[in-house]
C-alpha cells in the first residue's frame, strides 16, 4: 500500500507530536552510600516505578563512598547516616533526614535467651575494658528487675503519638530475669569500612560513657577506638568486616561475639538483638516505638542535621535511634533528573513507602521531622 506525501506528513508530525508530548519519559536513576537504608529503599523500589515510571539501582557502600560520590558527583543521589561536614563537600549539597531506624547490638550467643546491657557496659565490651562474657557487669545488668515499656501500635506496627507528636503507652513492665553468662572470652566484630552506622554508634559510646569511649565520633571504627587497636590484647579479640551484611555474616560464624548492625540483618543472620539500657534506667529493644519515643527528643537545626540526647530520660526510649540523610542538590544540571530525584525523596516518606515501615525495621517519619524533611526538599533541584 502507498501513501500520498501528504499523508505521511501528517503521520510523521502525529509521531512527533506524541514524542513531544510524552512527559518526562522514565528517568533511570543510580544512587549510592549508606547500607542502612537498603531495606526500605529497596522495598519501596516498585512503588516508586509503578507511581513515577522512573526506575533506580542503588549501591551499597557505606556512608563514606557516599559522601565522597556526592563530592565527585559519581552517580544522582546519595545517603549517609552521618552529617557530611568534610572540606570537600560542595556547598550545593544539603541533608534531608529521610529514613530513622535503630541500630542493634548484636550478640552470638550459644543460649537463645534474651540479653540485657547498660550503655556503660556495651562501651567497654567495644572499649576492651570488658573482655569476658561473666564479667560482673555483665552479671549485674542479667540478674536483676527490669523495667520496660510498652508503647500503642497501629494495624502496621508504627508507634501511635497523641496530639503533641509523642508516643502513647500502653503499659509499663517489669520483671526479674536470670542468666547464667558463659566463661568465654568476647569477640568483637566492627565495621572496617567508613560508615556512618559507626558514627553513629561511636558517638552513642561517647555520649553514655565519655569516661570510656574518649576519642571523638568518626566514620572508621579504628580512628574513634580509645586505645591502640592493634595492641596485642586486641589481636583477634576486635576484628573488622565491611559494610553491615559484612559484620552480620562475620559475627554469625564467630561464636560468642558481638557487633553492631541494623536490626534486620540480625534477624537475617541468627544473632540476637540486645535490650539496651537507657539513662531512665529501663531497658528497650531496638523497635519502631521505642526508637520514636528517643528520636522524639531529638533537635533538628536548619540544615537538617540531627543532634541526639543520649541522657534522655524518656522511659521507653532506644538511645541508639538515628536517622540516614539523602543528600541532595539545590540544583542539578539535568533538571529532569532532578526532578526525578525529588520525587524518589517525596515518596520514600509517603505513607505508600512508610506504612510498611515497622516490618522492614524502619520508622515512619513525621511529625517536626517530616515537616522539616519536606521544607528541606523543596529547596532541591531550583
Amino acid at each position: 500500500m502507498k501513501f500520498s506525501n501528504k499523508v505521511k506528513a501528517l503521520v510523521l508530525a502525529a509521531v512527533v507530536a506524541v514524542s513531544g508530548a510524552t512527559p518526562a519519559h522514565a528517568v533511570d536513576l543510580a544512587g549510592s552510600g549508606a547500607s542502612f537504608v537498603v531495606p526500605l529503599v529497596e522495598a519501596c523500589k516498585a512503588g516508586f516505578a509503578k507511581k513515577t515510571g522512573h526506575s533506580f539501582v542503588y549501591t551499597s557502600t557505606g556512608s563514606g563512598t557516599g559522601k565522597n560520590n556526592s563530592d565527585n558527583k559519581i552517580g544522582d543521589f546519595w545517603f549517609s547516616d552521618s552529617a557530611h561536614t568534610g572540606a570537600k563537600k560542595r556547598s550545593t549539597i544539603f541533608h534531608a533526614p529521610i529514613v530513622a531506624a535503630p541500630i542493634a547490638v548484636l550478640v552470638n550467643l550459644p543460649a537463645r535467651k534474651n540479653i540485657y546491657l547498660s550503655g556503660t557496659t556495651v562501651a567497654k565490651i567495644f572499649a576492651g575494658e570488658i573482655t569476658k562474657w561473666n564479667d560482673p557487669a555483665i552479671v549485674a545488668d542479667n540478674n536483676r528487675t527490669v523495667k520496660s515499656v510498652i508503647y500503642r501500635k497501629d494495624a502496621n506496627g508504627n508507634v501511635k503519638n497523641d496530639k503533641n507528636g509523642k508516643p502513647i503507652v500502653l503499659r509499663n513492665a517489669s520483671k526479674r530475669i536470670y542468666y547464667t553468662l558463659p566463661n568465654k572470652p568476647i569477640k568483637v566484630v566492627f565495621r572496617s569500612d567508613k560508615s556512618g552506622t559507626t558514627n553513629n554508634f561511636v558517638r552513642y559510646l561517647g555520649g553514655v560513657a565519655p569516661s570510656v569511649w574518649t576519642k571523638p565520633a568518626n566514620d572508621a571504627f579504628t580512628t574513634s577506638f580509645p586505645g591502640n587497636i592493634n595492641d596485642t590484647a586486641n589481636i583477634g579479640r576486635v576484628v573488622g568486616a565491611s559494610g553491615s551484611q559484612g559484620v552480620a555474616t562475620l559475627a554469625s560464624k564467630t561464636p560468642y561475639s558481638i557487633t553492631y548492625a541494623e536490626k534486620q540483618w540480625g534477624t537475617s543472620f541468627g544473632l540476637r538483638a540486645a535490650y539496651v539500657g537507657n539513662a531512665s534506667g529501663n531497658f528497650a529493644l531496638p523497635e519502631s516505638a521505642a526508637v520514636s519515643a528517643f528520636l522524639g527528643e531529638a533537635k533538628q537545626a536548619a540544615d537538617g542535621i540531627v543532634t541526639y540526647d543520649y541522657q534522655t530520660q524518656v522511659p521507653g526510649a532506644y538511645p541508639l535511634g538515628i536517622v540516614s540523610y539523602m543528600l541532595l542538590e539545590t540544583s542539578y544540571e539535568n533538571k529532569e533528573k532532578g526532578k526525578a530525584i525529588v520525587e524518589l525523596a517525596e515518596y520514600l516518606l509517603s505513607p505508600e513507602c512508610s506504612a510498611g515501615a515497622a516490618s522492614t525495621g524502619f520508622i515512619v517519619v513525621e511529625g517536626t521531622f517530616l515537616a522539616k524533611a519536606k521544607q528541606l526538599i523543596a529547596r532541591a533541584n531550583k
